[in-house]
């Protein structure tokens, strides 16, 4: 079967070299696109996925290691602002990804959050790819030029501090109350798990946050208190 994904333009979109098509081909495979597709050949992203997160996650720590001074629990903050499921998808995003995933047509449909999880998912299957096909260099030399360029963003805008952490002290400081985090709703396959999550101060909803682990669906609720409340 010929494949659907032009890795001619994909190769220049994101200005990277190809020498193993096939490891490209399976970066830009999501698991539905294989449950309505029987005859394609490629395997899904999820162990790439799994290979570029440490990559990622490596590459981003040297840097901040050897360029910043600041305490452990710090460069944590910063590390994590980069490498988070918003960001990727962000950065997928205007990568143009999103044009050359292979999914179900009901992922296709899907334009929300869940979307952008599946771009931040293939950045990382993308990085395994490149660190596969290439070695090590090219992928950390693919994340410099694309993901710690946003590390001034993340600083200036604050980015790196927790919601949890910061809407918990300006709650406990203006109001007297702890917040606390419920599940609202949970759906989907057990290897694609969603959430929504609610943070309330006592009774009291304050704002709603979608992910995909509870994790994150509580800090996406904390982000969109802190806006609701005013409190950024």
């Amino acid at each position: 079967m010929e494949s659907p994904i032009d890795l001619e333009k994909f190769k220049k979109q994101l200005a990277i070299d190809i020498k193993n098509p096939d490891l490209f081909q399976e970066a830009l495979t999501h698991r539905s696109y294989l449950n309505e597709h029987k005859e394609y050949k490629h395997p899904h992203n999820e162990r790439l996925e799994f290979l570029g997160d440490a990559v990622l996650e490596l590459s981003v720590t040297r840097y901040l290691f050897d360029h910043f001074e600041n305490p452990e629990g710090e460069l944590t903050s910063f590390r994590a602002a980069l490498v988070n499921g918003d960001m990727l998808g962000t950065i997928g995003r205007a990568l143009g990804l999103q044009d050359f995933l292979l999914m179900s047509r009901g992922e296709t449909k899907d334009t929300g959050r869940a979307r952008g999880y599946l771009i931040a998912n293939a950045m990382e299957s993308v990085i395994g790819a490149i660190y596969l096909d290439q070695g090590y260099d090219a992928a950390d030399d693919f994340i410099g030029k694309h993901i710690m360029v946003r590390l001034d963003e993340v600083l200036v805008q604050g980015l790196h501090t927790d919601p949890k952490s910061r809407f918990q002290e300006l709650a406990q400081e203006k109001t007297g109350i702890t917040p606390n985090y419920r599940v609202l709703k949970e759906w989907g396959p057990d290897h694609d798990r969603h959430f929504t999550a609610g943070v309330f101060l006592e009774e009291t909803l304050i704002a709603e946050g979608e992910g995909a682990s509870k994790q994150d669906a509580q800090r996406e609720a904390a982000k969109e208190g802190l806006q609701k409340k005013g409190w950024v």
